[in-house]
């Protein structure tokens, strides 16, 4: 069971080593932009535990500091994580029987931990609920540790901070193109780009991310055998096929009376 367990948590590290470089560095960015903004190490600290939102965070030093009223606050904070909902609709066969680990689950599951969750296997042998917890968890505390580096830092350093909430988009840049690598169509990223884009056409920057959100998942939903059938067509096997082709190929069990011979030609010699 210890055993298990070294090996787990070594294939966790190991998975979630890309976050970690992208997370430390975003959680540095977040805590320098709130220490300047006035907002201390306390409050860093807070929002990365309980608040855990990523580019909602990088807004919400902005609305602290412009003194946004509660309701404004709560319709920013939809509008940027509308993007959820449609992950967690995903996400309903994998996390169940999660038990306990659930609400965890469903708070961690930010951009970045559900394309890990989602796209990697699970190690042999492992609980799958335990792996998708100890993913979730991991990248939390990369970024728990970015944000009270930057806030450490900011509170010594003094500089410019222009430019660092691209970092954001950076990293999402990142993600796409780790998932791009390595998926065996990209025709759901092709899509998706499609649907973004005429979406950012007419609903404009501010509108856009919900509607392409129903288009993709529409369009998912809708293409889903379609793209089940590029993939058995792409791995070029047919298991009808292939189960004809062996059964031709495979010589013929000897006879019993073959056998018979072939024994008494044996005694014989």
């Amino acid at each position: 069971m210890i055993h298990m367990n070294r090996n787990l948590l070594k294939q966790v590290i190991i998975k979630t080593i890309p976050v970690m470089t992208g997370y430390v560095v975003l959680g540095f960015g977040f805590g320098i932009l709130s220490e300047n903004a006035g907002y201390g190490l306390g409050w860093v600290l807070a929002m990365s535990v309980f608040i855990y939102a990523g580019s909602m965070q990088y807004l919400m030093v902005s609305l602290l500091s412009s003194g946004a009223s509660v309701i404004s606050t709560a319709l920013a904070t939809l509008m940027v994580n509308a993007r959820h909902l449609f992950y967690g609709i995903s996400m309903i066969g994998r996390y169940q029987g999660a038990g306990a680990k659930k609400p965890y689950l469903i708070f961690a599951l930010t951009d970045e931990t559900y394309s890990l969750v989602c796209h990697g296997d699970t190690p042999k042998g492992a609980d799958p609920h335990l792996y998708y917890f100890l993913v979730s968890f991991f990248n939390q505390i990369y970024w728990i540790v970015g944000s009270v580096l930057g806030a450490a830092v900011g509170s010594a350093v003094t500089f410019n901070s222009a430019g660092i909430d691209f970092a954001m988009t950076a990293l999402f840049v990142t993600v796409f193109v780790e998932q791009w690598l390595t998926a065996e169509s990209h025709i759901p990223a092709v899509g998706g780009v499609c649907v973004s884009v005429v979406c950012l056409l007419i609903f404009g920057g501010d509108l856009f991310l919900i509607p392409s959100m129903v288009l993709i998942l529409a369009g998912l939903s809708l293409g889903k055998p379609l793209l089940g059938r590029e993939k058995s067509g792409a791995s070029g096997k047919n298991p009808a096929v292939d189960t004809r082709q062996a059964a031709v190929s495979m010589p013929p069990e000897p006879s019993s009376a073959d056998n018979a011979q072939k024994e008494g030609g044996i005694r014989h010699d």
